[in-house]
C-alpha cells in the first residue's frame, strides 16, 4: 500500500475521572489506567498494521496540570514509533492547548507539534507524496474558524488537513473552531482528519471527513464502544477508512424491565440476564454498565428502601460474570396502580398521589426548591456547575424536576419500610 495511517484524537491522557462514582478500588484503578491503556493500544495497533504515520488531532493531554510522568508515559511510547520508522503529528486542541509539558520534554524527531500558525509537511512513500497539513490552538479557547489559516493544498500531493474544531455544535461540547463540512468539502483537500467531538462521524463526498471520537469512554456519557480510524491511500489516490477498536473498558446503560417482579430472587434474575447479554454484545475488554430498573412491580418501594442491598447484589453478580462492572443503579419502578375509582385504604399511596398531583407542582414548592438550588449553585466550584446543574434554565428546570421526584421517591418509600417493620 502507497500510504496509510491512524487518526485518533481526544485521547486525554491520565484525565481525572469527573462524574464516575466509584465505590469499588478495583474498578477506579482500571478505569484511571484506561486512557493510557487504550494509548498502548493505539501504538500496537501502529506497529501492527505498519502504518507510515499516526495523526491525533488534538486534546492529546487533559489540560495544563499534566504531570511530567504522563509526559514520559507519552514520549516512550512515541520512541516505540519512531524506532519503527513511523512518523507522528500532533496538532493541539482547547485542552492541551496551554500545555507545557510537550514543550520542555524531549520527543522523537519524527514527532512534528503543529504550532498555531498553519504548516504543511510534505513526505513521499511508495511513489506518492502526501501533504499533511495543521494548526493547533494558540489558547484554550478558538471562536473563530481556523480554516483561513490553512495554506492551499499541495498540487500533485494527496493533502491531508489536522483540524481540532466542533463543526456546526454538539449538545456535548463546547463551540470551538467552528466550521461546516460544505466548507471542509470546498477546500480541495483529500482528507480532513478531526478531533474535539467524542462521537465517530465519518462523512464521503469531494473529500473524505472522519471525526474518530475519543479512543476511550471516561463515563456513562461516553458510553460504547471506542476506536481509532486506519486510513489507506491506494496507488489510485483512493482513500478507505476501517474503524479498529482501541477501548480498553466501554460504558453501557442496561435496561431492566421488573414488571410483573414480585420477588426479591426474580429482580436478581433479570439483572443478571441482561448483564450477561450485554457483557456478550460488549467488544472491549471490561463492561462498564448503569442498570436502568424500570416498570410496575410490587418490589418497588422495597427496591428503594433497601437500595443498597440491590447495589451489593448487582454488583456481585458482575463480578461473578466477569470483567463486569456497576458504574450505577438507577430505580424508575412503580408500584402497580389500583384500578381507577377504587379506594386504596392505603395511606402512603395516598400521599403519594397527593405530592404527585398537588404538591409538587404548587409554585411554593417550586419556589422553594429553586431556592435551594440557586444557593447550592453559589456554593459550588464555578467549573463544576453546568455538570451538576445544566447549562441553560432549561436543563436546570428538569434537573430539579427529578430530584424532587426523586426525594419524594425515597421519603415514601422508607414510609413503605417503616410499615412493613412494624408489620414484621
Amino acid at each position: 500500500m502507497p500510504f496509510r495511517f491512524l487518526h485518533t484524537a481526544d485521547v486525554h491522557l491520565d484525565s481525572p475521572l469527573a462524574t464516575l462514582a466509584l465505590r469499588e478500588s478495583a474498578l477506579a484503578e482500571m478505569i484511571g489506567g484506561a486512557t493510557r491503556k487504550a494509548f498502548v493500544a493505539i501504538i500496537d495497533l501502529c506497529l501492527a498494521e505498519e502504518v507510515d504515520a499516526l495523526l491525533i488531532a488534538g486534546d492529546l493531554y487533559d489540560g495544563e496540570q499534566t504531570s511530567m510522568k504522563t509526559a514520559r508515559f507519552l514520549a516512550d511510547q512515541l520512541r516505540r514509533l519512531d524506532q519503527a520508522g513511523v512518523e507522528t503529528f500532533i496538532i493541539r486542541g482547547n485542552h492541551d492547548a496551554e500545555s507545557r509539558i510537550t514543550r520542555e520534554l524531549t520527543l522523537p524527531e519524527s514527532v512534528k507539534v503543529f504550532a498555531g500558525r498553519a504548516e504543511a509537511l510534505t513526505l513521499s512513500r511508495n511513489g506518492l507524496d502526501v501533504a499533511v497539513h495543521g494548526v493547533s490552538f494558540a489558547q484554550k479557547h478558538a471562536p473563530e474558524s481556523l480554516l483561513p489559516k490553512f495554506r492551499p493544498p499541495i498540487r500533485g500531493s494527496v493533502n491531508i488537513g489536522m483540524l481540532h474544531t466542533s463543526l456546526g455544535g454538539s449538545p456535548a461540547h463546547d463551540r470551538y473552531a467552528p466550521c461546516a463540512l460544505s466548507e471542509l468539502h470546498g477546500t480541495d483537500f483529500d482528507y480532513w482528519a478531526l478531533g474535539h467531538v467524542h462521537r465517530r462521524s465519518v462523512d464521503i463526498g469531494k473529500a473524505t471527513i472522519v471525526m474518530p471520537g475519543n479512543p476511550q469512554g471516561r463515563d456513562i456519557n461516553e458510553a460504547g464502544p471506542k476506536s481509532a480510524t486506519l486510513v489507506t491511500i491506494g496507488d489510485d489516490r483512493k482513500i478507505t477508512v476501517d474503524e479498529r477498536l482501541t477501548s480498553v473498558a466501554e460504558f453501557q446503560r442496561v435496561a431492566v424491565d421488573f414488571s410483573g417482579v414480585e420477588e426479591w430472587r426474580e429482580a436478581l434474575a433479570r439483572i443478571e440476564r441482561a448483564l450477561l447479554a450485554a457483557r456478550t454484545g460488549a467488544p472491549s475488554e471490561h463492561l462498564v454498565a448503569r442498570l436502568a430498573l424500570a416498570g410496575p412491580t410490587a418490589l418497588a418501594w422495597r427496591l428503594r428502601s433497601d437500595a443498597d442491598k440491590l447495589d451489593a447484589d448487582a454488583r456481585a453478580i458482575a463480578a461473578e460474570i466477569g470483567r463486569t462492572w456497576i458504574d450505577k443503579v438507577e430505580l424508575d419502578c412503580a408500584a402497580p396502580r389500583a384500578p381507577a375509582g377504587a379506594a386504596s385504604g392505603d395511606p402512603v399511596a395516598e400521599l403519594h398521589a397527593l405530592m404527585e398531583t398537588e404538591v409538587s407542582q404548587s409554585k411554593a414548592f417550586q419556589d422553594s426548591l429553586r431556592g435551594i438550588a440557586d444557593e447550592l449553585s453559589r456554593n459550588l466550584p464555578f467549573g463544576s456547575r453546568d455538570g451538576v446543574l445544566g447549562r441553560d434554565a432549561e436543563e436546570f428546570a428538569r434537573i430539579l424536576r427529578a430530584i424532587a421526584r426523586e426525594g419524594a421517591e425515597d421519603v415514601l418509600a422508607r414510609l413503605r419500610a417503616a410499615d412493613r417493620d412494624l408489620a414484621a
